[in-house]
């Protein structure tokens, strides 16, 4: 434990020098909280609808920060670490260099949980957000959604051959999300073929998740979305611990 909370401690510092993360995980979903929050304000989320489109699309914007953590930062860092010979020198020590992996997975997942605290505290202090659902749940389905994405950058960053093509991947599967998933640009307001190419998209699924927990919506109407975030990490974890390459 000392080792982790040593190399934890190294690791979230030179995150936070970088500012990248920090940008984009931080940052990012406070400013489309406030957006959202500007132009839809207390509206309904449609004709009828007993809850607003700020509910609606809390669990969306939550998810900003999981998916630049897991897609683009994990894949990124831990390649760079394999082109720098870096986890080949932690085989050398008494440390082993799965560590460093859990030491990243670490300091993202605080930064997706510092980023849902923001875009709550964000949501509710200036636009009277309360979540309808239980907090629970909604935890419960939100580490699901992160554990589904980070599962996707082990395996991104795991395998591929360099730093160039890992950042290929990343951007292949970070931008889509992150603008056709919902996240960002709500999903509502796509027009129907967009919304179906979304569907596609792991973390349209996740969202989807989020946003029933959130509203209090029956937990079975989302149970594929469920069964698709638990079989996404296992087929992704499963990969990335076979074909993980260190050097």
């Amino acid at each position: 434990m000392k080792a982790f909370r040593t190399l934890f401690k190294t690791e979230l510092k030179l995150s936070l020098r970088g500012m990248d993360m920090f940008i984009f995980a931080i940052c990012m979903p406070v400013i489309v909280m406030v957006i959202l929050g500007i132009i839809y304000g207390s509206r309904p989320a449609f004709e009828g609808a007993g809850y607003t489109f700020l509910q609606q699309s809390f669990g969306a914007v939550a998810t900003i920060a999981i998916c630049a953590g897991g897609v683009m930062g994990l894949p990124l860092v831990v390649s760079d670490y394999r082109h720098k010979k870096i986890l080949k020198r932690f085989k050398v020590t008494p440390i082993n260099p799965a560590l460093i992996l859990a030491v990243h997975v670490a300091v993202y997942a605080l930064y997706s949980v510092l980023s849902l605290l923001l875009v709550y505290g964000t949501a509710a202090a200036f636009f009277g957000y309360q979540l309808r659902g239980s907090w629970l749940q909604f935890l419960g389905a939100y580490f699901l959604v992160m554990l589904s994405m980070f599962s996707i950058g082990l395996l991104v960053g795991g395998v591929a051959p360099d730093i160039k093509a890992a950042s290929v991947l990343a951007s292949i599967l970070y931008f889509p999300m992150l603008i056709f998933s919902g996240a960002t640009l709500p999903y509502e307001v796509m027009p129907s073929a967009l919304q179906k190419a979304s569907d596609l998209l792991p973390l349209t699924q996740g969202i989807k998740l989020l946003k029933a927990v959130s509203l209090g919506l029956p937990v079975n109407g989302v149970l594929l979305p469920v069964v698709l975030m638990i079989i996404l990490a296992i087929i992704c974890i499963g990969a990335a611990i076979s074909f993980f390459r260190w050097e």
